[in-house]
């Protein structure tokens, strides 16, 4: 057993646990931060993803002891890092909204992972391109939705900060996708994105 020191969605954090332990075992079964999913543990779904100093990482394959001395955002810690940033402000991260807003889940239990992989890559550059985003979120394997809402949701997410309109647009932008006759209303068929692994049909 060693007592890890680890600086955890902006707190000071101290806990024990088997040196062997990986992120996803610690934030789970020792600090209950069960948004990080288990779903492979090898490193091939990305339902697990963390940001370790702003970069998205695996935490099924990451040992805790290696995190030590270093900032780790899981997506529990999204909304009051946001708050943080925007003093006064009671909205939600920009992407977690998005991502309600176009219904850019079904089970959800891939979306904490895509959201933090989306808010490290507009971190990083604001105004990616549509490529950009799939290559970016082509590590976290979703099969319910087939990938277009959560492309759009980026998008949307982009346009709302930058008023970059997106390429070949399917939104407004600041239109409520899920509005009466928005592209993503209720009766807009799902589409899959074949250009992101496990977007086939």
């Amino acid at each position: 057993m060693r007592v890890l020191h680890l600086r955890l969605n902006g707190d000071d954090v101290e806990v024990a646990a088997p040196e062997h332990w990986t992120l996803l075992e610690v934030l789970r079964y020792r600090l209950g931060l069960t948004g990080s999913k288990q779903g492979c543990d090898k490193g091939d779904c990305g339902a697990c993803t963390v940001l370790v100093d702003g970069k998205p990482q695996l935490a099924c394959l990451r040992l805790a002891a290696t995190c030590e001395g270093h900032e780790i955002l899981t997506i529990e810690g999204l909304l009051p890092a946001h708050r943080r940033a925007h003093p006064g402000s009671t909205d939600a991260d920009p992407v977690q909204e998005a991502f309600d807003r176009c219904g850019a889940l079904q089970c959800g239990f891939c979306q904490p992972g895509m959201i933090l992989s989306a808010r490290a890559l507009l971190n990083e550059n604001p105004t990616p391109s549509r490529d950009e985003i799939r290559a970016a979120l082509s590590g976290n394997l979703c099969r319910c939705t087939g990938y277009t809402q959560i492309v759009q949701a980026v998008e949307l997410a982009i346009a709302e900060a930058t008023g970059a309109e997106p390429e070949s647009p399917s939104w407004a932008p600041n239109q409520n996708p899920w509005t009466p006759g928005g592209a993503l209303s209720a009766a807009a068929p799902v589409e899959v994105d074949p250009e992101i692994p496990g977007g086939e049909a």
